[in-house]
Parts: C-alpha cells; structure tokens; sequence
C-alpha cells in the first residue's frame, strides 16, 4: 500500500497536527498556541459542539443510541460476559468524551501515579503529576494546598443535589461507613458528594475550558468532520495527517510534529492504520509496516461496572414517571432563568471510594449513586420510580486489545476489554457489590425502595456471579492501549513519543500504562498540561 502517493486536496502546512478534539486535543491545541511563533491544526472527527444537550448538565442522559455526537462502539463477544457484546460509548464532537460524560472531576490517588513512575515511566510520579492537575483546575473552593483557582477548568459543586442522593449518603452513614468531602484531597477514601466540571451550571468541557478561547487566535485552525484515515510519512518521519472530510480525501503537513489524541480505541487504530503496530496483523491487511511494534493496542485497561436496580416510592426519582412529567416544566424554568435546580444535576451526584477488605493498601472500588434506573446504560427502559448503585473495581488486572477490523479508517476497529480475564476482578466486583447491597437495605434506603429487579434478596454468591456475568459493562474509562514506558518495548517513551519512528506522539489516555482509581477525564487533562509544557520548553 503507497502511504503518500494519492491525489489529496492540501488543506496547509502547520508545526502541529493534532488529531483528536477531546480532553487531550483540545488542551493541547491550547497550550501550544500560547506561542504565537506556533502554528496548530486539529482535526475532529465529529461536528461543532453546539447541541445545547451538550452544554446542558443533565443532557447526557439524552444521548440517544441514534446520536451523531457519539462513536457507539461495541466490544467483541466477551467470553467471561455470558458472550455478550458490551457498549463503548465515546464522543465524536468538539470536546470528545467531556461533551458527552457525567462530570465527574477525580484525579485518582496519588498511589496511582507512584505506581507508575517505580514502573519505569520515569517522570508521572505524583509529585511530577500533581503541579498539572493545580494548573488546569479553577476550583470553586478557592486556592489551598490541594486546588487551584485560576486554570481554565472550572470545577464546581453540584448546585442541585437530589434529596435522594442525601438519603443514599444517610444509609452510609448508618453502615458507619467514612466520609469524605474532598475526593482530591489527602485521601481517597470514603463517601460523599462529587465535585463536577461546570462553570456557572453549564458544562465546562475540555472545548469550552480550553479549545473555544483559542480559537480566536490566528495560529490555531479547527476542522471539523474530519475523519483521520493514517499519519502519513517520509521514510520514517511523520510528516502529516490523511483524512477525509464530506467524503473528500484532503492532507495536511506538520512540520514539527503530529500527535494523535484520538482517545484509547482509535489512536492505536490510527497507528496501526499508519504501518506502526504488530507486523504480522498490519500485513494481514495489506499494510506496509513502517514500524513492527508488537505492543500497539495491548493492555487495554477499562473500569467494570455492576449496577443493582430498585423500585423506589419517592417523588424524587428521576425517570418515566407521571411526577417526573410534573416536575420538568418548572426545572427547565430554573435552568433557563438561573442555570439552577434539576437540570443541572449530573445524575451521579455521590459516591464514593471504599476498600472491600480492611487489609487493602488502597481503595479498590468506586460506587456511584443514581435517582433513577439506569439499566443497560440507559437504553433499557422502566416506568415508575427507582435508584441505582453502580460499583467499580478500580485496579482491574485483566487486560484487553485493540486489533483491526479492516484497514479501512471508517469501520470500527475490534475492542476486546477481556472483561473478567483474571478472577481477581471477579472477587472483588462481588464485594463491592456486597456492599452496595448492604447500603440499599440500611434503614434509610430500605425506607424507600421497593423491589429490586434481576435479583431476588437475599441473593445466594452465585446468582450474584451470574448476575454479574449477565449485565455488567463498561462505566467508560478506558486506557492503555499505547502504553508509555521507558523500556523497549513501550509504544512510546515518557515523553509519549512513539517507538520507532520520528516527529509522532500520542496524547491521551492510551498512554496510561495503568489505569488510575476513579474517573479518568481529569488525568487526561493532566497528561496534555504536562506534554504540551514539555513541548514549548524545547521548542
């Protein structure tokens, strides 16, 4: 396959392509056009981010399986999930997965970051990591030891917080369990409420934080519907980006740098669709190999959720309700004259970190709490009334792939979590939900809910496994997939330079070499903050 020799509309000459509009592209495009000597271009596969779903907080319960604004992967048949398919929702506009997530702002413990740098990426421990995550947050609590106030990513508290969700906290608080009211703070551990990125009741995505100022600078271009086909190159020297937009094949040249941002199923697609992964795969679909890097799409890592449903008898549900009905008139009403009340809810307004054992040196489950039956990611619907308790396991030890489908940039790549591969999680996905079991029937939760679906109570261990093996999936974090290291056999060096060839890099959270406890949206910002401030020191 000739890479370069195609007759391609040229859209320009730039110092830095930058493929993806996510958490990482987006602060990347920022930070870099800083420099006014600095020429950038990003190409986005998805649309302008205007829908005002988006931008509304509650919105994201309406993203719809038919949304243009979402890439509806599925995984392979996961053979330890009873052979089903899994949902891997990702976002295709402007500001990628923080257009379309529920806002949770986690940086994950520091415990994490450590784990990181003693394995050889040199240069992530927390104390390298921890002076990125202050200068992108503008936290609402003010400056401290542990926030910022003065980033350009708004963090907040939840301006509306369902009496539901103080009723879940209560039935914590009767199992004696901790408490927390800094998830971001010393430590970890224990239940609360979550801080959300939101500036001013509206959602402040990576676009609104950090892409939509710098677009009013003129080294910054933006192309929207622009569908990255492979990087493209002279000898072994990226030298620019294929893509394809309004089904006409268009170029554009990096004369320093290309860096894919496309998350961690489509920047190891893309690499792969360049000629750099595992030789003998790229050959299987007639693609020359630039570079045989055995480990491009390996490890991925993804955070295994189970939910347990419940009937409830309060108004306060959120759902297909008559009182539902009743009440959003009056909710739209106070969103639109004050940016208040129910609709700027991010549905998982609580949770918490808990560790299933005693004897844990960490946290290793997170839990969110829902008003509302969300089943099967939403796309299951019920009538009436209800709650849900999500659990996590949050350091899984099963590790999937990312392989090609076709060699054909539109067609989904194969996504393989290998979901419950090493028993461990399994053992641990049961204590955790042992203990949102144990939250549900404590006296101020059990007041409330009625009947619980899937399970009959008590549920004996293996009606539980096989609940477990019949619905858990995906709550959207996957890393790894271009793992960075300082040994040979990493996708790419600390720097997150890619092996094997010159003037590549990937920026996002494939680059994880594991994943990090909690919610991975802040981390990725994190990882663009911390590489775009190595780029300008050495330009």
């Amino acid at each position: 396959m000739n890479q370069n020799n195609e007759n391609r509309e040229e859209l320009g000459s730039f110092d830095y392509v930058i493929v993806g509009a996510g958490s990482a592209g987006c602060t990347l495009a920022a930070r870099l056009s800083e420099d006014p000597n600095i020429s950038v271009c990003v190409l986005e596969a998805g649309g302008p981010d205007k829908h005002p779903f988006i931008h509304t907080p509650i919105g994201f319960a309406f993203f719809g399986e038919n949304s243009p604004l979402n890439w509806h992967f599925e995984t392979t048949p996961q053979k330890n999930l009873n052979g089903r398919n899994g949902l891997q929702p990702r976002g295709r506009t402007l500001g990628g997965s923080s257009s379309i997530n529920a806002m949770i702002y986690i940086r994950g413990s520091k415990a994490d970051y450590n784990n990181w740098a003693e394995n050889g990426a040199d240069g992530w421990s927390w104390d390298d990591v921890f002076p990125y995550f202050l200068k992108a947050e503008n936290n609402e609590r003010g400056n401290s030891e542990f926030h910022n106030d003065r980033g350009p990513l708004s963090v907040s508290e939840l301006r509306f917080k369902n009496p539901l969700s103080d009723t879940f906290l209560n039935a914590s608080r009767e199992l004696q369990l901790p408490f927390n009211d800094d998830f971001n703070g010393e430590t970890q551990e224990g239940m609360g409420y979550y801080q959300v990125t939101q500036r001013d009741g509206q959602r402040c995505s990576a676009a609104v934080a950090y892409l939509h100022p710098a677009r009013d600078r003129k080294n910054v271009t933006v192309v929207t519907d622009a569908h990255a086909e492979r990087v493209l190159f002279t000898e072994n020297t990226a030298t620019g980006v294929a893509f394809v937009q309004n089904k006409q094949k268009k170029s554009v040249h990096a004369k320093r740098e290309v860096i894919l941002s496309a998350g961690a199923f489509q920047s190891p697609q893309l690499l792969m669709l360049s000629g750099i992964g595992p030789g003998n795969h790229l050959r299987e679909h007639g693609i020359d190999v630039i570079a045989d890097r055995k480990n491009v799409g390996e490890n991925l890592q993804d955070h295994l959720d189970w939910t347990g449903l419940y009937k409830a008898k309060s108004p306060d549900s959120v759902g297909l309700s008559l009182g539902m009905a009743m009440r959003a008139l009056p909710a739209l009403s106070a969103y639109r004259n004050k940016k208040d009340g129910l609709f700027t809810s991010n549905l998982a307004e609580c949770g918490g970190f808990l560790k299933t054992d005693p004897s844990e040196p960490e946290t290793d489950v997170q839990l969110h709490f829902l008003p509302a039956l969300v089943d099967n990611h939403g796309r299951k619907k019920h009538f009436g009334g209800g709650i849900s308790g999500h659990v996590c396991v949050l350091r899984p030890k099963s590790r999937g792939t990312v392989r090609l489908n076709t060699p054909n940039a539109e067609d989904a790549p194969a996504i393989d979590p290998n979901f419950l591969g090493d028993n461990d999680d399994l053992v641990r996905l049961k204590k955790g939900a042992r203990i949102v079991e144990r939250i549900f029937d404590a006296p101020a939760l059990k007041a409330i809910r009625g009947k619980r679906l899937y399970l009959e109570e008590p549920a004996d261990d293996a009606a539980l496994e096989a609940d477990i093996r019949a619905r858990a999936d995906t709550i959207y974090h996957p890393v790894g997939t271009c793992r960075m290291g300082s040994d040979e056999d990493a996708v790419v060096d600390t720097s997150l330079k890619v092996r094997g060839v010159r003037g590549l890099r990937v920026v996002d959270a494939s680059v994880m070499p594991f994943l990090i406890s909690g919610n991975t949206n802040a981390p990725t910002i994190m990882i663009a903050e911390k590489i775009a401030d190595e780029i300008k020191k050495t330009n």
